[in-house]
């Protein structure tokens, strides 16, 4: 299956890390991967590098700013994309693609490379999970759930930074 969560709320990332550790739970093979963060930039990532150990990869070098990163931004995508291929190839259970949204719609990947990605999944039986927002409707076709998660209130828009532990 195809698995999308998306939308402008909190929580996205927090869906995929629990899909994965349900999955992991009943003793599935887990691969998780994330696009834009950086290593030990998010609390998550602490318990799910423990978890999977080398299934687990935060392939990104961090926030995407301007276009003066851009070719570096893509390369680190790419990669994180063979990765994921390379998961699906070896038949695991379940393989989460966090953020895999943002770097379609910041042009880091290509359609193409993620109609291939979704092809590939479901070739091999590979549950997919793709989380970030802007859902194009390529994707929206192919996915079997999709979870929108949208914000209500957010303390950002009252000048709020974001917290450790709630927010990254």
């Amino acid at each position: 299956m195809i698995l999308v969560y998306t939308g402008n709320g909190k929580g996205k990332t927090s869906a995929a890390v629990g899909q994965a550790i349900r999955a992991y739970g009943h003793g599935y093979k887990v691969a998780f991967s994330q696009f834009l963060k950086r290593d030990a930039q998010a609390g998550e990532q602490v318990v799910l590098r423990k978890l999977l150990d080398k299934n687990f990869l935060a392939g990104g070098i961090g926030f995407f700013r301007n276009n003066s990163n851009f070719d570096l931004h893509r390369k680190k995508a790419l990669l994180t994309l063979d990765w994921i291929w390379t998961k699906i190839k070896s038949n695991f259970f379940l393989v989460v693609a966090d953020e895999i949204l943002y770097a379609l719609g910041l042009k880091l990947l290509l359609e193409e490379e993620i109609k291939n990605t979704l092809f590939l999944a479901k070739d091999c039986g590979v549950h997919l999970v793709l989380t970030g927002r802007g859902l194009p409707k390529f994707i929206e076709q192919e996915a079997d759930l999709i979870s929108e998660i949208k914000e209500i209130k957010h303390p950002y828009s009252k000048g709020i930074t974001a917290n450790k532990g709630i927010e990254f």
